[in-house]
């Protein structure tokens, strides 16, 4: 299946648009429930907003394999409300300030959303130029006048994340740019397989549970309820990686490179991968010439460190998206990698023995 059939890329491109940051999950959620009618057998109430979608499987093993991505993105907090209408917050993306200036946000809660720009003290009253600014000096201009006319829109505690276009370019449309990669582009593959799984009509051995989760850029705190309700054998995470590829980065630090495949984790610095369940996922590349590629560098984490610590321990895997940029307005993942991840990930859980 090429790039351009998959109906997934352009829901990936719905749901990177759409507002989403930590603990806003609600109207990704709709987009992906809206996506995914018919396609699975009963869904799953989560009390933290996950959506969880159960595929039957044909009762031989008794098995339980989760299917995990998350929803949010990452974002940040509405602190305080200045006398002259600016807005102060509080970052989730960590503390990098040098990818937020200048930036375009969007702020508010439910159906009361209104742009803004993150802005900081003019360069010519910057005295050490070199430094980078402090978290303190950052803030977010709505364009209005006073602390009264912006109490009309927004108010302390509401939740904020970057507003940023989906971009196709490069020679032949090969890279996409847009926020939120992290982890629409798991979403999205998820729900692809879905479909795939529906219309193929073939009933796997063990039930599927595919869990979009809540709070990952915040603890992982939604996974850990999910797992803790599923109560999975084994489980395949989707996720976005940093490739680390920039110009000049030693090739001993580099993590992936884009264009070569979905990233198959050894371990990371939350979660050691079980090794039988990450043989089957770089055979099953080999077996059907997908590409794909280890990750190089330990770092980061995702939704698997707390899902193989659930209950008497689950086997889990990972298969992330190389992106640059990640944890900013602008990811960047070569277009190919969606079709790789997406051919990996189903062929991987349908030829999954029990």
């Amino acid at each position: 299946m090429s790039v351009k059939d998959l109906r997934g890329l352009q829901l990936m491109k719905a749901l990177c648009l759409e507002f989403g940051p930590s603990g806003c999950e609600g109207r990704v959620a709709k987009l992906i429930l809206e996506n995914i009618e018919g396609t699975y057998d009963e869904l799953i109430p989560d009390n933290m907003g996950a959506v969880i979608a159960l595929v039957r499987g044909s009762g031989e093993s008794s098995e339980r394999l989760m299917m995990s991505c998350h929803m949010d993105e990452v974002g940040f907090m509405v602190r305080h409300i200045e006398d002259n209408g600016l807005i102060r917050f509080s970052s989730m993306m960590g503390g990098d300030t040098r990818i937020m200036a200048g930036r375009r946000v969007t702020v508010g809660m439910g159906d009361r959303l209104v742009r803004g720009v993150i802005s900081m003290k003019p360069l010519h009253l910057v005295t050490e130029r070199d430094a980078s600014a402090d978290m303190d000096e950052l803030y977010i201009d709505i364009g209005a006048k006073d602390k009264e006319e912006a109490e009309k829109h927004v108010h302390i505690g509401d939740f904020g994340t970057f507003e940023s276009d989906f971009v196709r370019f490069g020679e032949n449309d090969k890279f996409i740019k847009a926020k939120a990669i992290d982890d629409r582009l798991g979403c999205a593959v998820m729900c692809d397989m879905l479909h795939a799984l529906r219309e193929s009509g073939k009933k796997l051995p063990f039930d599927v549970y595919f869990a979009f989760t809540c709070k990952e850029e915040l603890g992982l705190s939604g996974a850990r309820c999910a797992a803790h309700k599923i109560r999975p054998t084994k489980a395949l995470v989707l996720e976005s990686t940093a490739v680390g590829n920039m110009h000049g980065t030693p090739k001993a630090k580099r993590v992936a490179e884009r264009g070569e495949g979905g990233v198959v984790s050894i371990m990371d610095r939350g979660t050691i991968y079980d090794r039988k369940l990450t043989d089957h996922i770089l055979d099953t590349a080999k077996k059907h010439g997908i590409p794909c590629q280890i990750k190089k560098f330990i770092s980061g984490g995702n939704d698997a460190m707390h899902i193989h610590k659930e209950a008497a321990g689950c086997a889990c895997a990972v298969i992330s998206a190389p992106s640059c940029y990640i944890h900013t307005a602008s990811n960047v993942i070569a277009a190919c990698d969606y079709e790789n991840i997406y051919n990996l990930a189903l062929m991987a859980v349908s030829e999954l023995e029990a």
